[in-house]
């Protein structure tokens, strides 16, 4: 019997998979991504810190690359240096320049705007409005020392008209009332103003300043309080400097006072 001969086996064409190789390349491609990001970080940080130099840099690299493409029509390399050092000094000079020009141009900073006090007075209260009697008693605050100091009346102010600190260092509301001599600030409005004052606003002073007067409830009331009552002859006082500051007073005593004289609520 005969048995065919094999005839040889043929080899498998082609490189072997090597897993070593292929380990050392994508270790050899994640150094070069790590080097690669280290050295455009750097590249941003210089261009932050110095800008005309990433500028004179960046120039000259873009005239590398051009110099690269004509290498088949490259003048004398005496020529293209001549070229080269002249586009980096033009380069130069416009960033410096440039740069120069901005800090000439920087603004300084804004002085914070200081609130001035009018130079009217409480003594013409008459010619005033309640608005008016608002600022001047603010403007009075400032006057005397007073920090912070706003004017804050309106809808919704909850009784403080003018809020401030004062010299040293306590928290001051003020309630403005522009009425006229015949018509007082009675204990309902008081009781409104104490409500609010020190629970509301965490006043450490809370004063009531009038063009009139207060009746003797009122009095009364801010008196167990601790609420400063400014009358009109006070309010001439402290604004002609013959008298204090409210926050150096204490509540009024209702010594004196006309026991006819109630509230007409």
């Amino acid at each position: 019997m005969t048995v065919p001969a094999r005839g040889p086996r043929q080899r498998r064409s082609g490189r072997r998979f090597d897993l070593r190789a292929t380990a050392l390349f994508f270790g050899l491609a994640a150094v070069g991504l790590c080097v690669a990001g280290w050295v455009v970080r750097m590249a941003l940080d210089v261009a932050e810190q110095r800008p005309v130099w990433a500028f004179v840099l960046l120039l000259g690299g873009v005239l590398a690359y051009l110099a690269g493409r004509r290498t088949r029509s490259v003048p004398p390399a005496s020529v293209l240096a001549r070229r080269t050092t002249g586009a980096l000094e033009k380069g130069t000079a416009t960033a410096l320049d440039a740069l120069d020009e901005t800090r000439t141009t920087v603004r300084p900073p804004e002085a914070h705007h200081v609130q001035e006090p009018v130079t009217a007075t409480i003594d013409d209260h008459e010619s005033f409005g309640p608005d008016e009697f608002e600022q001047a008693t603010a403007d009075l605050c400032l006057r005397d020392g007073c920090g912070e100091v706003e004017v804050v009346g309106g809808a919704g102010d909850l009784g403080a008209d003018v809020k401030a600190v004062t010299p040293d260092g306590r928290r001051l509301v003020i309630q403005c009332k522009y009425y006229g001599d015949g018509n007082k600030v009675g204990s309902e409005e008081m009781q409104r103003f104490g409500g609010t004052c020190f629970t509301v606003h965490e006043a450490d002073i809370a004063v009531v300043v009038t063009t009139s007067d207060f009746t003797r409830p009122a009095a009364e009331y801010a008196e167990r309080c601790g609420i400063v009552c400014v009358d009109e002859r006070r309010l001439r006082e402290w604004s002609g400097g013959t008298g204090p500051a409210p926050w150096a007073l204490g509540p009024r005593t209702t010594e004196g006072t006309d026991p006819l004289d109630q509230d007409l609520w």
